[in-house]
């Protein structure tokens, strides 16, 4: 999952990004208004967090910019701004959460996994796809009760394709949800990283569930009879 991280203080947006990015999301970071809003409609987002407080314009009038261009990702705003007024004119601009400074980052994510899971492909943290089944909440992977330990962009990867079974997603389209900024198109890091998934799955006793689909990318889907 991609996330977008709209905050301008340098070291609480180091915390968040290293904090989030540990939890295996895709993390961009702006610190603008002119930033945040040329990134958001640059790229697919899965969840955006938003300081309403920004050196060049207000969150507030971001939000309302990314509503009127028909931008549905889930909003969490992020401030020091806690009036009722505030968190109601949020609410009322299409924010879908607000937590205010200071916080505890387990909640934050806890807050993230739950607007993640709003989305109806999303609803469980719980994915399941024949054998394999992983837990986002605890970031667990199992197949039939045998653990399978990932690094955490492995963990990202298939967390994605689980999130699309039967659908050919392209490297593109891999790198857009489950990469940041630091993807370059012209390496092979996903098929770097789709080999190794193989391997992990292979050793914890799975079948060959990611296939590759020549010219187009990947698919998880049932392995093809014999």
């Amino acid at each position: 999952m991609r996330l977008l991280v709209v905050e301008d203080e340098a070291h609480l947006a180091r915390y968040l990004v290293r904090g989030l990015r540990e939890d295996a999301y895709a993390v961009d970071h702006v610190a603008t208004y002119a930033e945040a809003s040329e990134r958001a409609f640059e790229h697919d987002y899965d969840l955006a967090i938003l300081d309403l407080m920004l050196p060049d314009g207000t969150g507030l009038d971001l939000l309302r910019e990314w509503r009127a261009g028909d931008l549905r990702m889930p909003v969490l705003v992020l401030t020091a701004r806690d009036t009722l007024e505030d968190k109601v004119t949020g609410l009322d601009l299409g924010a879908d959460d607000y937590l205010t400074k200071p916080f505890e980052f387990d909640e934050l994510l806890a807050r993230v996994r739950s607007l993640l899971r709003r989305q109806p492909a999303l609803a469980s943290p719980v994915l399941k796809f024949e054998e394999l089944e992983l837990d986002s909440a605890q970031r667990r992977v199992s197949i039939e009760g045998r653990a399978v330990e990932l690094t955490v962009k492995e963990f990202a990867l298939l967390e994605y394709l689980m999130q699309n079974p039967r659908r050919v997603l392209s490297r593109g389209r891999i790198a857009e949800h489950a990469w940041d900024d630091s993807y370059t198109a012209e390496t092979n890091v996903i098929d770097v990283f789709v080999g190794r998934l193989r391997r992990k799955i292979r050793e914890a006793g799975g079948r060959n569930l990611i296939q590759t689909v020549k010219g187009l990318g990947y698919v998880l889907r049932e392995p093809e009879s014999p």
